[in-house]
């Protein structure tokens, strides 16, 4: 089987591109970029330069392959709502594309997008829509998109997706911690995290193309909740630095955009991903990956 991936050379797409090859698929990898192009060729995959706006580009690709994962998302937090509504366009165009196919398409969403005062599963839907929550935009198009016949599956993907390289969250917090001489958390610290090695997500992508189950959301998480205290005091006696907490405008002024996230409480299950698709997480946990590889 052929697999069109968006976000090949990203930071989950190439985990991606790397599991599904050594599992006996092929990929059509879409970069940007002739450096991308270059990384995908050296990884065994065939590239196409493009872009994942460009109609074009997106139908090339659901032409010349039999499956379609979706993990581009532009992560530019200033236009923020602005990437959630263009990937909303992304998938809308996928639907078009992929119509009387029976070609599948799995989509990447967010764990954090839902907000429940209990754990919640992968039966559990939308909160709030789009007009609340900006990234909810991308489970209403899959949904959308499902609902005309199309075989859609979702993965929701924790606030840390980790590993040696990373650029998200975590790393964030490691440069912050940094720049104002202290490691931070919000509040007493108790609000959880869910966790992820990229490794361990990008199976759960391939295992989706391998079974094609019934259950059409899955979660990508392989710790049910890092408190965040324990993320700063992993960070902060790394770096040999004060370890405090901060709360209102503090907070603010410490963590700026971060702010959210740095006190984002979600409490999440990943048993029926477990149990569907006989995934495993198989990788280091969160605060030895940032002992070993997030602090230099």
């Amino acid at each position: 089987m052929r697999v069109f991936v968006t976000g090949a050379t990203g930071w989950v797409g190439t985990a991606l591109v790397k599991e599904l090859l050594s599992n006996g698929y092929s990929v059509l990898g879409l970069s940007r970029s002739e450096a991308g192009v270059q990384k995908l060729e050296a990884l065994g995959a065939t590239p196409h330069l493009g872009d994942v706006n460009s109609e074009a580009d997106l139908a090339y690709g659901i032409a010349n392959s039999d499956a379609v994962i979706h993990t581009a998302f532009n992560h530019d937090m200033t236009q923020y709502k602005a990437n959630c509504e263009a990937d909303r366009r992304v998938i809308e165009i996928m639907g078009r594309e992929l119509a009387g196919s029976g070609k599948p398409l799995v989509i990447t969403s967010g764990i954090g997008i839902l907000h429940y005062d209990r754990i919640f599963n992968e039966d559990d839907a939308l909160t709030s829509g789009s007009g609340a929550v900006p990234r909810a935009a991308t489970e209403e198009a899959a949904n959308a998109v499902a609902a005309t016949g199309v075989e859609v599956y979702i993965v929701r993907l924790p606030p840390s997706v980790h590993g040696a390289g990373d650029h998200g969250f975590v790393p964030y917090a490691v440069s912050v911690a940094k720049e104002k001489g202290q490691a931070a958390y919000v509040g007493n610290g108790a609000n959880l995290w869910p966790t992820v090695h990229r490794f361990d997500a990008a199976a759960i992508y391939r295992l989706i193309l391998d079974k094609r189950p019934e259950q059409k959301i899955f979660h990508a998480i392989a710790e049910d909740g890092v408190p965040f205290g324990k993320i700063a005091e992993a960070i902060g006696n790394g770096l040999g630095l004060e370890v405090v907490s901060k709360t209102g405008e503090d907070a603010a002024a410490y963590f700026g955009w971060f702010t959210h996230f740095a006190g984002l409480n979600c409490m999440a299950s990943a048993e029926k991903t477990k149990e569907i698709l006989g995934w495993q997480p198989k990788e280091t946990d969160l605060i030895s990956d940032i002992t070993a590889n997030y602090l230099d």
